[in-house]
């Protein structure tokens, strides 16, 4: 039951696992690995769009920045991987992972109940967050003047992940840190909407969820002590 939810395409639990492999592909991946990651970031954000049920402004705008990601990924692929190509790929990804989040939330909140769909797309939200301010960092550190975390640290997606997730949660190692004004504004930024988000989406679906089997016995308690 739990591994048809997973792998099925009406629910957050497939988001959730593209998620996992995108993550992954975009810390191990080199060169043209990021147009493979565009490439499952737009079908990630489709199927978000289409779980999660979405207005026909938001399918439009998610369905413009797929094509968009998608024509980004062929050009970044044929062109070797030109820098402005490369920053217009981050650009590209920070686009796509702002519209599903969006989408997502707006359906949990219209949802009956705090179920496991809910708290699925709970969860997927808020790694869309982190990836969105991930490609953002990234963004910058190619288009400007001066790397993003300063001179003599690696530049690589895996940094960039790490750095905002670290942010995201508020955990801040330290070992990271942005080298300039504006991306020590997005790392604020970052931090407030983690914080903000994890008090209030995430708290409150975690605390009102309450699994079928669970409230199968606790109805019958109740039954019995009535």
């Amino acid at each position: 039951m739990v591994f048809r939810t997973l792998v099925s395409r009406d629910s957050f639990g497939s988001v959730l696992i593209l998620l996992l492999i995108t993550y992954t592909l975009a810390v191990v991946g080199r060169g043209a690995t990021q147009s493979l990651v565009l490439a499952l970031q737009a079908i990630t954000v489709w199927l978000s769009v289409h779980v999660s049920k979405a207005r026909r402004g938001v399918r439009i705008a998610a369905n413009v920045a797929l094509v968009f990601a998608g024509l980004v990924a062929i050009a970044y692929l044929l062109a070797d991987q030109a820098t402005t190509l490369r920053s217009v790929a981050f650009i590209a990804s920070s686009l796509l992972y702002f519209i599903a989040p969006i989408s997502i939330l707006r359906a949990i909140v219209l949802r009956p109940q705090v179920d496991r769909e809910a708290v699925l797309g709970a969860i997927d939200a808020y790694l869309m967050i982190g990836m969105f301010f991930a490609f953002i960092y990234q963004a910058e550190g190619s288009l400007g003047s001066t790397p993003f975390f300063g001179r003599g640290v690696e530049e690589a997606a895996g940094q960039y992940l790490f750095f905002s997730f670290t942010t995201l949660t508020t955990t801040g190692y330290g070992n990271l840190v942005p080298a300039t004004p504006s991306g020590q504004t997005l790392a604020v930024l970052e931090m407030l909407i983690g914080q903000l988000f994890l008090v209030t989406a995430v708290a409150k679906v975690i605390s009102a969820w309450q699994p079928v089997r669970w409230k199968a016995r606790h109805g019958d308690k109740e039954s019995s002590a009535g």
